[in-house]
């Protein structure tokens, strides 16, 4: 299992520069779809599934802001593909680092 982090930002400037609209709509997204699990934070999303299913996703989340009238959009993505071990899920890589403290 692959898992990612991804954060798209949409980059405009004025009053109306709001990111809670875009970010909204792309958990609504995720929420429409069943290939990826997801968990919103503070900065951004973490993501789990098979590298193919969320490297498309991420494609399609890049959109959003575009689609919602933002003008310039900028997608960081942290991608974690382990071979050694295909299906250490998020929750066992905190876990791991826990066990330690």
């Amino acid at each position: 299992m692959a898992t990612a982090d991804i954060t798209v930002i949409g980059l405009r400037t004025g009053p109306e520069s709001h990111a809670s609209e875009y970010i909204a709509e792309i958990q609504r997204r995720l929420a429409n779809q069943d290939k990826v699990a997801y968990q919103l934070h503070g900065m951004g999303t973490s993501l789990e599934g098979t590298a193919e299913d969320i490297l498309a996703l991420a494609a399609e989340l890049h959109k959003v802001p575009f689609e919602l009238g933002v003008p310039r959009v900028y997608t960081v993505i942290k991608l974690d593909d382990p071979a050694d071990r295909p299906a250490q899920t998020l929750a066992e890589k905190v876990e791991s680092v826990k066990t330690r403290l």
